[in-house]
């Protein structure tokens, strides 16, 4: 039996064909990154989930480790951005998915330097993965 599909629920225009996440020209089309923020500072997360946004970068924002152990395996993200004292807990969890991780450090605090370790971690997991993007 076929299921149909109402648009009913939706709160605005249909997207999902429009370009987002972190999207370049020579980008795989259809792509959008899921990046799972985990920030125990609350201004420090907020500003890394406006910029990755305001880039069209696909974001999911959490206030702990705890918390993106917890959801890692139900999102599945394409790259985990974390800043938190202990971040071993998640790199444990991460790392049998392997899933790319990019710790925020003051080398890459900066807006542009971490939009571009995100990128690197991407394109470094899809090429060992056999995609590219």
């Amino acid at each position: 039996m076929p299921v149909a599909v109402s648009n009913d629920l939706r709160q605005g225009r249909d997207r999902r064909k429009e370009a987002r996440g972190g999207r370049r020209p020579h980008d795989k089309s259809g792509f959008a990154p899921l990046v799972l923020v985990a920030d125990e500072d609350a201004e420090s997360g907020a500003m890394s989930e406006v910029i990755l946004a305001k880039l069209r970068f696909a974001v999911a924002r959490v206030d702990s480790v705890d918390k993106a152990v917890t959801v890692l395996g139900t999102l599945r993200p394409d790259v985990i951005v974390a800043r938190a004292k202990d971040l071993s807990p998640l790199q444990r969890a991460a790392w049998p998915s392997g899933v790319p991780f990019v710790t925020v450090t003051d080398e890459n605090r900066e807006p542009t330097a971490l939009v571009n370790a995100i990128r690197k971690a991407i394109r470094n997991e899809g090429q060992h993965a056999g995609r590219s993007f």
